[in-house]
């Protein structure tokens, strides 16, 4: 044989097997070798349960005094003498809050008043001397003329009577303006006077939260605000976990041409922990609805996303993405992604991939939450 046929020979050799190493490599795991993989985790599994649920939206927005008076004196020119409110002190309609210097308006009381006694003792000289008059006239002792002319005396002088009367008690409604009192009940909520301030009229002294009511005004979309009625019940969450109960009051005519966004309302009780300016998030109550719901931890946000993974039949998990609605304590509802019946892992959810295998081992969710990382094997 010679050389060359030698060589090809053993090339056509070496192909053979190269062919032969390539397909038997490129052929796929037997069932033997899958059955014998090894679990990535050992979780728990759940099956989607419907319950009933309180429909609501979900809000934010500020809480607001309902109304607030800026109270200042009624006259200017008077210096403040005394403050007896400070900001934070409950009052009543009447209650003195403040007094000016009312030396130079009781003096002008006093004067006005010896001005209404000399006219009324002039009024009843001039009714005397037209009595007497008439009685002369009747007489022919005077003339028809000289009668009516002390008629008139006597109408003259009841008319600067009155006139001085009226004088008077214009100078004790200026006398009763030296003390500021409270319009209406309420909370003092600021204050800028300062005793021995001279004040001018129409400056502001105080301000007052009438009644003390306050009001939680939520912003919302106009698409929802179609959805609220008034005499609706709204929860509404404070600072440390306090929930407040109010109702919507008012709903605003008007939506707001930048946001798109409409305002409401909503009454608030009286509560020491409420306070205006405070900002807050609160839900309106629509009624209820059925929803399918899972646990929490069962369902993982990856890349601004929800995903459950769903059991196959040979313990293998596939990501499943999910869309989320409401969530009510420890379980979320599922508005889409998933059938009732489908088994999704609930137990550690938040350490699997798309593909991994697992071991099922239920236990109860409530012994599972209180250590979940205790109850997840990691593949060694």
């Amino acid at each position: 044989m010679s050389h060359k046929k030698t060589i090809f020979i053993v090339s056509i050799c070496l192909m053979i097997l190269a062919v032969a190493y390539v397909m038997n490599t490129g052929k796929p795991q037997s069932d033997s070798i899958v059955k014998g993989a090894k679990p990535a985790l050992t979780v728990t599994t759940v099956q989607p349960e419907s319950k009933v649920w309180p429909e609501q939206i979900m809000a934010t927005g500020t809480v607001r005094a309902w109304q607030e008076s800026i109270i200042g004196p009624e006259i200017g020119g008077l210096r403040l003498t005394e403050v007896m409110v400070n900001v934070g002190d409950r009052v009543k309609q009447g209650a003195l809050l403040a007094r000016f210097a009312d030396e130079m308006a009781l003096n002008g009381v006093r004067q006005q008043q010896a001005a209404v006694d000399d006219a009324k003792a002039r009024f009843a000289e001039a009714q005397l001397n037209a009595k007497r008059s008439e009685q002369l006239k009747n007489q022919s002792f005077i003339s028809e003329q000289e009668a009516q002319k002390f008629a008139m005396n006597a109408q003259i002088a009841e008319a600067q009577m009155k006139l001085a009367e009226a004088k008077l008690e214009a100078e004790k409604i200026k006398y009763g303006y030296t003390k500021v009192l409270a319009h209406d009940d309420g909370i003092i909520s600021s204050r800028t006077a300062t005793v021995g301030t001279v004040m001018q009229s129409g400056s502001e002294m105080f301000r007052l939260i009438r009644k003390g009511r306050m009001e939680w005004r939520a912003e919302l979309p106009e698409q929802m605000l179609q959805q609220v009625r008034i005499g609706q019940k709204v929860s509404l969450h404070l600072a440390q976990a306090e929930m407040v109960a109010g109702m919507v009051a008012r709903i605003s005519p008007v939506i707001d041409a930048q946001t798109r966004n409409g305002t409401v309302y909503v009454e608030l009780p009286p509560a020491k922990s409420i306070r205006a300016g405070m900002f807050a998030q609160g839900e309106f109550e629509l009624g209820k609805s059925n929803a399918l719901t899972v646990p929490q931890i069962a369902v993982v946000v990856r890349d601004g996303f929800s995903y459950v993974f769903r059991v196959e039949k040979d313990n293998r998990v596939e990501q499943v993405k999910v869309s989320t609605g409401r969530r009510h304590g420890d379980r979320i509802e599922i508005t889409g992604g998933i059938k009732p019946d489908t088994v999704i892992v609930a137990l550690g959810a938040g350490f699997l991939s798309g593909g991994d295998i697992v071991r099922i081992e239920n236990q109860s969710l409530n012994t599972s939450e209180k250590n979940p990382v205790s109850q997840i094997n990691r593949r060694g």
